[in-house]
C-alpha cells in the first residue's frame, strides 16, 4: 500500500507535467488559421466582454501565463503572446477566462483569491508543526496544528479545480463564438486545455492523500 502511495504522489505530478509539455509542444507549432496570436486573441475576447480596463503584456518564462485580478492583467508567456498557434490561442483565451469571471464575481474565483495569502503562509509553517509532532510522539497535539494548517492548503487546491475548468470552459466557448477557431482547431484546443488541467488535478490529488496520511498518523496514535 505504502509502495502504491510513494508511486501517486511522485508519478502522477511527473505524468501530468510531461503530458503538459508534450501536448503543448506539438500544438504551439501548429499556426492557427485565424493568423491571430496570443496577444490578439486575448484583446478580441477582453474588448468583446466590456474588458477594455483589462490589460494583456508578456510575460518571463515557459508557460508563465496567468491572470491577476488585482492589477486586471492578462501575462502571456512569450511564445503565446507573439505566435499564432493553436496552443497560444487556447491558452490566452483561457487566461481571458478568469477575467471574465473575475468581472463576473465568480465566487469559487473570489475564494480562492482569498485563500492565497492564507495558504501561503499556513502550508509553509504546518510543516514545521508536522515534523516535530511526527519525531516526538508526545507531541501530537503539534502534529494535529500542522494538519489544520496543511488543510487549508488543501482546500485552496481543490477550490482551484472548478476555477481552472470554468475557464477552459469558457474559453472554448470565446473562441468557438468568435470564430477565432474553425473546425478541427475546437478539438485541438481542448486538447491543450485538459493537459493543462491535469497538472491541476494532480496537484489537488497529491494534496488530498498527503492530508489523508497525515491524518491515518495522527489518529492511529490515540
Amino acid at each position: 500500500m505504502i509502495f502504491l502511495y510513494i508511486g501517486l504522489i511522485i508519478l502522477l505530478p511527473i505524468y501530468a507535467h510531461f503530458k503538459l509539455k508534450i501536448t503543448y509542444n506539438k500544438y504551439s507549432k501548429i499556426r492557427s488559421t485565424s493568423g491571430m496570436n496570443g496577444a490578439e486573441v486575448a484583446r478580441l475576447i477582453l474588448d468583446q466582454n466590456g474588458l477594455q480596463n483589462v490589460k494583456v503584456v508578456e510575460s518571463k518564462g515557459f508557460l508563465s501565463d496567468h491572470y491577476n485580478p488585482i492589477t486586471k492583467i492578462v501575462a502571456l508567456s512569450p511564445n503565446n503572446y507573439r505566435d499564432a498557434s493553436v496552443a497560444g490561442t487556447a491558452i490566452a483565451a483561457h487566461e481571458v477566462g478568469h477575467a471574465i469571471q473575475d468581472k463576473e464575481a465568480y465566487a469559487a474565483l473570489r475564494i480562492r483569491h482569498r485563500l492565497v495569502p492564507v495558504a501561503n503562509i499556513t502550508s509553509k509553517a504546518s510543516w514545521i508543526f508536522i515534523m516535530i509532532g511526527i519525531i516526538f510522539s508526545s507531541m501530537n497535539s503539534l502534529l494535529g496544528i500542522g494538519i489544520a494548517l496543511l488543510a487549508v492548503g488543501v482546500v485552496f487546491q481543490v477550490v482551484t479545480l472548478p476555477v481552472e475548468f470554468n475557464a477552459s470552459s469558457r474559453a472554448m466557448n470565446q473562441i468557438v463564438t468568435l470564430g477565432i477557431i474553425k473546425n478541427e482547431e475546437e478539438k485541438d484546443a481542448k486538447k491543450v486545455l485538459s493537459a493543462a488541467a491535469m497538472t491541476y488535478v494532480a496537484a489537488a490529488a497529491v494534496a488530498v492523500l498527503e492530508l489523508l496520511r497525515l491524518v491515518l498518523i495522527f489518529t492511529s496514535r490515540d
